[in-house]
């Protein structure tokens, strides 16, 4: 079970990588719960496709490249590089033409081989440092 959740896992990273939203359909569940809540977004399956829909516009090469990842049973923990250059406005930030290059801490809760639950942290204080230093 470990090793196919980290599989799924590896798979969402790499879609998402390549603009592929569609993963997000297809390996996270209709009953998805998000823990790590973003202002103006529903804590759920939708909620986390129009964050990465945010990302796809305001980053449109972002790349998500995971660093490590542990397994056991029905959790998956992946350290998780995002790189890119901010090309469109992001949380209200005008575009700026900045690299980024922020580290992400993801737990999710497996079930059937789709994501359920997800808690994580993203240094947003980096990125939003990252993308308005002179």
């Amino acid at each position: 079970m470990s090793d196919t959740n980290k599989a799924v896992a590896r798979q969402l990273y790499q879609r998402l990588s390549v603009g592929d939203l569609d993963v997000v359909d297809e390996v996270i569940s209709d009953d998805f719960v998000e823990h790590e809540e973003m202002p103006g977004l529903e804590p759920n399956k939708a909620g986390v496709r129009q964050m990465f829909e945010m990302f796809k516009t305001a980053f449109q090469d972002a790349r998500f490249e995971v660093d490590g990842m542990i397994a056991e049973g029905d959790m998956v923990f992946a350290l998780v590089r995002l790189t890119g250059v901010h090309q469109a406005e992001f949380m209200g930030v005008p575009p700026s033409g900045r690299a980024i290059n922020v580290g992400v801490a993801d737990y999710f809760r497996f079930d059937d081989g789709k994501a359920l639950e997800h808690w994580g942290v993203m240094d947003t204080g980096a990125m939003m440092q990252q993308l308005t230093k002179p």
